[in-house]
């Protein structure tokens, strides 16, 4: 009898874990299809300051700005790596982590910056990177005028002179099933050789320089929100889809230890019979 309580409780805890992944995979859907709106809000005008940027880069090749140039060619990376600051979401976070060691071990001359408590918490117990700073709860930031403070340490150091350049490391949102692991540099600007220039002279007001200031601050701005907007959309995708599968397990382990919990009540029962039959047989004779 003691085996078939195991069981039965065995099987209430299992029900009890599938109600709660259950209730974690519709959260983390809504939460999908918030993020995915955010992105789609915000990609078109992202799209376009990057290209004008990326078109006066190009119509630009020998200006020393840092926006388009770098300051010191020969200074370290600053790398910022997007993660989550909660786990139950796959593989995003692991993923991160593990390419981030690898661009690390093949570039070793990087200062870091997190965006997300996991990423944090990974590399400070290996206490041989440098890091720069840390930020949490960065899926909570609604605007891109929240993205200010943020920016502002990039830019002071980047205009410090002791970088060479500075990318980031995230899970870019492809859809809930599939997150692309990119690394992009973000400073100087990078133009696309794709892209076609147009060959219009354009004139200036009230300057380049002032242009490009006021450009690049767009461009950095916009860049880091869609960043972390494409993060928290990879996140809730991988969340969803993890707590999907974690309850179809859940449910197919209880469909398994019910077959198992019968098929021992079932043996249990017939052993009882067949004991009262034994015992009636043994009077009657």
């Amino acid at each position: 009898m003691a085996n078939l309580r195991d069981l039965k409780s065995r099987i209430g805890t299992i029900k009890n874990i599938k109600q709660i992944t259950n209730a974690m995979k519709m959260v983390a859907a809504a939460k999908l299809r918030k993020a995915q709106d955010a992105v789609t809000g915000a990609k078109l005008y992202a799209e376009r300051v990057d290209v004008m940027l990326r078109i006066l880069q190009k119509k630009n090749r020998h200006s020393t700005h840092p926006m388009l140039a770098s300051i010191n060619p020969a200074g370290k990376e600053l790398l910022i790596v997007v993660t989550a600051d909660k786990g139950l979401c796959g593989s995003f976070n692991s993923l991160i982590q593990k390419f981030t060691l690898r661009y690390l071990d093949n570039n070793p001359n990087c200062d870091l910056i997190f965006y997300g408590k996991k990423g944090y918490d990974f590399f400070r117990r290996k206490e041989i990177y440098n890091i720069i700073s840390n930020y949490e709860n960065m899926s909570e930031i609604a605007s891109v005028p929240e993205i200010h403070e943020y920016k502002k340490e990039i830019i002071d150091l980047y205009n410090s002179g002791k970088y060479s350049k500075v990318s980031v490391i995230y899970n870019e949102f492809k859809s809930a099933i599939h997150q692309n692991l990119t690394h992009k540099q973000i400073l100087p600007v990078v133009p696309h050789e794709s892209e076609e220039i147009s060959h219009i002279d354009y004139i200036y007001e009230p300057d380049e320089d002032t242009i490009i200031d006021e450009l690049g601050n767009r461009y950095l701005n916009v860049g880091l929100w869609m960043t972390i907007l494409e993060s928290t959309a990879a996140e809730q995708g991988a969340r969803m889809t993890a707590m999907d599968n974690a309850t179809t397990n859940a449910k197919d382990l209880i469909e398994e230890l019910s077959l198992i919990y019968n098929r021992e009540r079932q043996a249990q029962i017939t052993t009882q019979i067949i004991e009262v039959a034994s015992g009636a047989e043994a009077i009657n004779s």
